[in-house]
């Protein structure tokens, strides 16, 4: 026993001494290596084939000290435009040209100017693919999680483990064996050298399954060759036979019908794994009528095949040659000759961009996802024009108005072929669903965004664009006219004529507003002149595009031409004649109060334009109650109730008449960063004077307070008097209540003035017992007020606010930011009108990387005030692509922070959309 005890501290002692000497070792190594490694910020400004617009971190490698070329992912160098900077070790920060992404595996080149390092000289990472197997001891140096240098351990498990798989639709590489190691890296570790203890790089750090601790890096054969060449000046070669192979054992091939001859490769070859086998065929390529998943691969060019990396050298080296190929099939050997497909031109490297949208050619990735030919055009982006559509991303166009479309040559010939308003047939087949055709339509428009063709330059990684111009706008034929049915009702053949379908799109988020579609019933109120009332739930800002449907037939274009700044009313219209002699009719309205209890009949438009109609109770008129917002909320208002309403019916509410007591609207509110809706009726009344209102070009004034009922009873608590409980008293309402004031807007005359808390007693000696008083009797530029406040009676003269129906009239569209003056919603939150509102920052945009968050407000720029967007448009039109600016920003409750960025003007350059005589123009900044 004593003898055993010994022994085992013996070798303890041993393994301990070894373990230390080698700390000793790697820490020698790391130190050497770390000049080398550098962090990469990666955004990636359009989607494109398998890829999303992004903006994240990864590492790279230098592999080329004098050429500056740095290794990393495909992921990363992005097969799309990117922009990227390298930080190196000690904190220089290049810019990066992305050289090289291999059309199938996962790694890449970036390029720097070695001339531009002041301060380091990094040692080149040589790279050693023999270099590793099971049971070494590796490291993974690199910025994981974000980490500017973190250092993970691991020990290779597995050699021949296949590609990591990231799910249909996402980049997968396939065709090679991945080495797996028991090391947990994670996002920003892609990218890093897979060391040894020498300090020579045996793979690269490709993907990770963090469920499993497990890390998956990619052998270097191919990364080696690409890196010669591109050292060389000489292109990459890269060649396919359009198959997915997979290395099966023996096993598995003797039950796929391995000869017995074929079988004896296994016993002469005692290091063979196993054989290639076909696992997946590109349709309709050119070994498709030759190759069939399962048949076994022997020779290429009687040159024998046993593994990925055999493969690879002879088709690289055969692009375009026709080779000879020998497989076995159910035991039965079969040979064949076929052209090598040049891999790089089934590999997209243009795109169009239209209404937002991005399109490219379908590729050799996506074929696989897809079992499809490699042709048509895929969708990366739905942007605008498709989304309006309901095509999805990951969608592929096959034809346009009825002509086939193979490529983007085909999409851009149609593209040219067509006018700004045309509406054109889009079939495709969606990613869901790739057996089945779907056709829809979509409204060419270039009112909002350019539509181009941009290319890859392989000079400089840049994707230069040239514009695609449509023919001039043709005239709408007006000799249209639609029917109503008869529904045997008199109240609905009475409101179903006033009744129209509106849809509302948005093509940019602006105001608090970030969903793009929209719609909901509008109400006619003014046939001759085509004038249409709609909630502001179904058209909420003045920027996008209106289209109306009448009768479930029609469907013609809206124009907005008011949006009520205090009340969920918005007025549209549209040219009478685009309707001919269709039979629709202007709402009645029964504009007497409405009363608990009462019989109402609702009648809408459903979703697929039907008409609803039902029969229910007023359950109650209560005031409005939503959570504080950034964009428009109503307040101020009462609504009307209904006993079990339905939740996706708009329209109106009317009496046994038929006449119309309220608008059945949607109102909408966020709530924890989720979006809601309620449905309410605005009554009549209201409704009636807003619209007269409008019709006389009256000037809407308003003192901007947020108000709030409070029983009778607590005002007297308050010190009320009892003269004044009295007097409304006798006004014989049975809801015994009295304004008070909650809240006083950002920018009200009467800051100061008023306080939260304060009673509203009078305005111009008439009291005021509800919202609607108020409302109504504020509607001059002065007026006197008496409030109640500390149990004193105060009288004074205000002045009022005039408010525009306009909404926002500018938007400016710079480093990626929607930036426009701040709209009425903020005041309301009690953020006073300083600076410009961002509203929205895009993905792979300097605003996304550099936190130029939507909510801020921009007050000065390299602290030079900008208390409007003509003031700041001209301070950062100075600006240039990579300069540094720093911006002062202010949250929407009151903090103040400092932004820096660094704009990029290649991928984002500045221009605006205004509103120019009630029509929306886009114009660029060069």
């Amino acid at each position: 026993m004593i003898l055993k005890r010994i022994l085992f501290l013996s070798l303890t002692m041993t393994v301990s001494s070894y373990s230390f000497a080698d700390d000793i070792t790697w820490e020698k190594t790391i130190d050497k290596v770390s000049s080398a490694i550098v962090s990469i910020k990666i955004d990636s400004p359009k989607a494109f084939d398998t890829e999303w617009k992004s903006s994240s971190q990864a590492t790279g490698f230098v592999v080329d000290e004098i050429n500056g070329i740095i290794l990393t992912n495909r992921h990363v160098v992005n097969p799309g435009p990117v922009h990227a900077e390298a930080l190196f070790f000690n904190n220089e920060e290049l810019e990066l040209e992305p050289i090289y992404r291999d059309p199938v595996h996962d790694f890449g080149f970036f390029q720097y100017d070695p001339s531009k390092l002041k301060r380091i000289k990094p040692f080149a990472l040589p790279l050693v693919a023999e270099g590793i197997d099971i049971g070494e001891d590796i490291r993974v140096i690199g910025n994981d999680a974000g980490e500017k240098l973190s250092i993970l351990s691991g020990i290779i498990a597995r050699m021949d483990r296949p590609a990591p798989d990231y799910g249909r639709g996402n980049y997968n590489d396939f065709n090679t064996f991945y080495i797996q190691a028991a090391s947990g890296t994670s996002g920003g570790s892609s990218g890093s050298p897979v060391i040894n203890i020498h300090g020579d790089v045996v793979a690269l750090n490709a993907g990770g399954n963090n469920s499993a601790a497990s890390s998956y890096f990619l052998p270097l054969h191919r990364i080696k060759r690409a890196l010669s060449k591109i050292a060389n000046k000489e292109p990459v070669n890269r060649g396919t036979l359009q198959v997915e192979f997979e290395s099966l054992s023996l096993d598995r091939l003797k039950r796929l019908g391995l000869s017995e001859s074929s079988e004896s490769i296994f016993w002469d070859d005692s290091n063979l794994k196993g054989l290639l086998v076909a696992k997946k065929v590109i349709k309709d390529s050119p070994i498709s009528e030759l190759l069939k998943p399962g048949d076994i691969l022997l020779n290429i060019n009687e040159t024998e095949v046993r593994n990925f990396i055999d493969i690879a050298k002879i088709l690289d080296t055969n692009v375009g040659n026709s080779v000879s190929i020998q497989i076995e099939r159910s035991g039965q050997p079969i040979s064949f000759n076929v052209i090598v497909t040049n891999l790089n031109e089934i590999t997209p490297s243009e795109f169009i961009t239209i209404g937002g949208a991005v399109v490219n050619n379908f590729s050799y990735q996506q074929a696989r996802h897809y079992n499809r030919p490699i042709e048509g055009v895929y969708i990366a982006d739905p942007g605008y024009i498709f989304s309006r559509a309901a095509i999805p991303a990951g969608s592929v166009i096959t034809e346009m108005n009825g002509k086939s479309i193979k490529d983007l040559d085909e999409f851009e010939r149609n593209l040219k072929d067509s006018f700004n308003g045309e509406i054109l047939s889009i079939r495709f087949i969606r990613y869901s669903d790739p057996m089945n055709e779907v056709l829809r339509t979509i409204e060419i428009n270039d009112k909002w965004y350019a539509t181009e063709r941009c290319s890859l330059n392989l000079s400089n990684g840049f994707w230069p664009c040239a514009e695609i111009k449509h023919k001039p706008s043709k005239k709408i034929n007006k000799n249209r006219n639609v029917r109503y049915f008869d529904y045997k009702d008199a109240k609905k053949n009475k409101i179903a004529p006033s009744l129209v379908h509106v849809n509302f799109d948005l093509p940019y988020p602006i105001s608090g507003i970030v969903d793009k579609h929209y719609y909901g019933t509008g109400l006619i109120v003014d046939k001759e002149r085509g004038l249409i009332l709609v909630d502001r739930n179904t058209v909420p800002i003045a920027l996008g595009d209106v289209k109306l449907t009448f009768s479930g037939s029609l469907e013609i274009p809206g124009k907005i031409e008011y949006i009520h700044p205090l009340h969920n009313i918005v007025l549209l219209s549209y040219e009478t004649d685009l309707i001919a002699n269709t039979p629709v009719s202007e709402a009645k309205f029964n504009t007497d109060a409405m009363l608990e209890g009462e019989e109402t009949w609702l009648i809408g438009l459903k979703s697929d334009h039907q008409l609803y109609s039902q029969k229910s109770l007023i359950s109650s008129i209560d005031p409005l109650m939503l959570p504080p917002s950034l964009s428009f909320q109503d307040n101020n208002i009462e609504v009307i109730n209904l006993v079990n309403s339905p939740d996706d019916i708009y329209g109106v509410l009317t009496d046994e008449n038929g006449l119309v007591t309220a608008l059945w609207t949607s109102f909408s509110y966020r709530s924890r960063g989720e979006a809601y809706q309620i449905n309410r009726g605005i009554g009549s009344e209201l409704i009636e004077s807003i619209v007269e209102g409008f019709k006389k070009r009256s000037i809407l004034y308003s003192l901007e307070l947020e108000l709030n009922y409070i029983p009778l009873f607590a005002a007297r608590k308050l010190g009320l008097s009892d003269s004044w409980i009295e007097k409304f008293e006798a006004m014989n309402d049975s809801k015994k209540r009295i304004i008070s004031i909650k809240s006083v807007m950002a920018g009200s005359p009467v800051i100061g003035i008023v306080k939260p808390g304060d009673i509203i007693l009078s305005i111009n000696k008439n009291l005021i017992k509800s919202y609607r008083d108020f409302e109504a009797a504020s509607q001059s530029d002065e007026l006197v007020i008496e409030l109640w406040r500390n149990n004193e009676l105060l009288e004074m003269k205000v002045k009022t606010s005039q408010l525009e129906g306009n909404g926002v009239q500018d938007v400016f569209f710079w480093a990626g930011a929607h930036i426009h003056e701040p709209h009425r919603a903020l005041r309301q939150r009690g953020i006073e009108n300083n600076g410009v509102y961002v509203a929205f920052n895009n993905y792979g945009s300097p605003a996304t990387r550099y936190g130029l968050k939507a909510g801020l407000s921009i007050i000065a720029v390299d602290d030079i005030p900008t208390p409007n967007l003509d003031i700041f448009k001209k301070i950062v039109m100075k600006k240039t692509s990579n300069d540094s600016i720093k911006l002062n920003v202010v949250s929407w409750n009151g903090s103040h922070s400092v932004v820096t960025l660094k704009l990029n003007n290649k991928y984002w350059p500045s221009y605006e959309i205004s509103q120019e005589e009630n029509i929306w123009k886009r114009n660029a900044f060069l």
